[in-house]
């Protein structure tokens, strides 16, 4: 029976696979469903906003955007997320899944581990994605001066080297890490609440990524800021100054431009992002790791049948002997 074989437990030689086409397509689907509400997201998280895209919340923002630039520019750098949330994402849950299991010896209920697991992905997660992440809110920022996502990157590159993808990597693993962690402890938590036998189960995961990603955005919001600031370095390009380079002078930069309530700029659009974003994730990932692994449950029982499902002109070239 399906009971008998869930889809948590795949066959060894296909584990890794399953899990880096599921993580690939949840990935991509969860950044490209929500990708307008990010682009208002980084807008607002701007320290010096230009008066034409200061944003008072998100639906604000939305009715600015879409009458004064058309619903073409909250779409801008759409295709570098793309480029870098697929590969991100596949190793990101392969990782993870890889991890996890490792640490709880196939077990439920371990949530250090799977917390652990969640820190390890982040690091491979963020060294893939840190590159798109730059691209991505340069494209997204008011009056951004590239034409499209290979030239801002062939820009940057050109301007100001190739360390200028990964100026915000130390703030984005800060923010990641304890991000990923409570993500993952509240996701794996729920499904131990309404999913404790681990099937497929869509209304489950829904609610459980939504909640997780609730609760990871809100703690980890100040540190959104800085890292957005780390890779736009739009106060450097209003100002005329030297580039703003680690979390330390950014939280300063900040505090310097906004005080505290700069830490949690656009924290609406945030949570409003994530909460439908991981819960897409996990319902996509699950969904695929689900098909796929029954499948090759379907196939492998194939293989291994008795000589009953031997092929029809096969037993009738046998019993004529």
């Amino acid at each position: 029976m399906e009971e008998d074989d869930p889809y948590e437990s795949l066959p060894a030689s296909s584990t890794m696979v399953t899990h880096m086409v599921a993580g690939a397509a949840a990935g991509v689907m969860e950044h490209c469903v929500m990708y307008p509400v990010d682009c208002v997201k980084t807008r607002m998280q701007s320290i010096v906003p230009d008066p034409n895209a200061n944003y008072r919340s998100l639906a604000d923002g939305f009715v600015k955007i879409l009458r004064y630039e058309g619903i073409k520019n909250t779409m801008r750098g759409i295709s570098a997320m793309v480029v870098g949330a697929g590969p991100a994402h596949a190793m990101y849950f392969a990782c993870y899944e890889k991890i996890k299991s490792e640490l709880s010896n196939g077990k439920q209920g371990n949530h250090l581990a799977n917390g652990a697991a969640g820190c390890v992905a982040t690091v491979l997660h963020d060294a893939v994605m840190n590159p798109a992440e730059v691209v991505k809110q340069r494209m997204q920022v008011y009056g951004s001066p590239y034409r499209t996502c290979f030239d801002c990157a062939k820009t940057v590159a050109q301007e100001e080297g190739f360390r200028a993808f990964y100026r915000s990597f130390t703030t984005q693993l800060t923010m990641n890490i304890p991000f990923q962690c409570l993500h993952f402890m509240t996701y794996e938590f729920m499904q131990d609440c309404l999913n404790q036998q681990r099937h497929y189960d869509p209304r489950s995961h829904v609610i459980s990524g939504a909640l997780a990603g609730a609760v990871a955005a809100a703690a980890t919001m100040p540190l959104d800021v800085c890292k957005t600031l780390l890779n736009t370095q739009e106060q450097c390009a209003r100002t005329k100054i030297s580039y703003v380079n680690g979390m330390a002078a950014a939280f300063r930069t900040v505090y310097e431009f906004q005080g505290i309530t700069g830490y949690f700029r656009g924290i609406q659009p945030r949570v409003i992002y994530q909460m439908p974003s991981t819960a897409i994730s996990w319902s996509v990932y699950e969904f695929f790791k689900f098909t796929i692994s029954k499948k090759q449950r379907e196939d492998s029982r194939y293989l291994t049948s008795p000589v009953k499902s031997m092929p029809v002109h096969a037993a009738t070239a046998a019993s004529s002997r």
